[in-house]
């Protein structure tokens, strides 16, 4: 399974291959600007992307009253941040705990909840993951770095265009004396669709 630690498959290779020919197509033909294409993708992926659910979960984390407002109404809740739109309706929050680890999948296109977790990557949505995370969910989760033990068990989430789903990742233990915002420095996209957990080493 591709993602971001390097591991790229031949599916995530050739969609990003057909992305390239496309936009260098696009460019030449003069229909798209690459500066303002880059600036966009830039705002997703950085500013208003992964950022804005990190922080969301971070809040979750340090604040039991918020916590259970995400989880009862996760639209009001992520909305109370200024983070809604397009994309972002209907959104329900899964909590992984020791017994239960949640991952999303979208498997009719590539719905995802773009004001919290910005732009999706290629591997969400490829066809290999779009079936497999349904059929082998344990396997793509072990292909991701992620081994639960056999009593946990693995829900998966199918995203439409109705509701779209933001996982909340289990806090790393040792982390009970930080605050909001180092907290959110360890958020990662992967961990809020639930095919990686939160490790502390990526506090710089």
């Amino acid at each position: 399974m591709a993602h971001d630690h390097d591991h790229g498959h031949d599916y995530d290779e050739e969609m990003g291959f057909r992305v390239a020919a496309l936009e260098r197509l696009l460019t030449e033909k003069g229909l798209v600007d690459p500066a303002a294409l880059d600036e966009l993708i830039d705002t997703y992926q950085h500013r208003v992307g992964p950022r804005n659910g990190a922080r969301v979960v971070a809040k979750a984390w340090t604040d039991p009253d918020f916590k259970a407002w995400l989880l009862r109404d996760a639209t009001a809740a992520i909305g109370s941040f200024g983070f809604a739109g397009r994309q972002g309706e209907h959104m329900i929050a899964l909590e992984n705990t020791a017994s239960i680890h949640n991952m999303v999948v979208c498997t009719l296109c590539s719905c995802y909840p773009w004001p919290v977790l910005g732009l999706p990557p290629v591997w969400y949505k490829s066809a290999p993951y779009r079936s497999r995370a349904v059929s082998d969910p344990r396997g793509v989760l072990q292909e991701f770095g992620v081994r639960l033990a056999s009593d946990v068990e693995v829900r998966v989430w199918d995203s439409t265009a109705e509701v779209r789903y933001l996982v909340v990742p289990r806090r790393p233990p040792g982390t009970e004396a930080w605050g909001e915002e180092q907290l959110a420095n360890i958020v990662t996209r992967d961990a809020m669709i639930g095919v990686a957990e939160v490790q502390l080493e990526r506090v710089t």
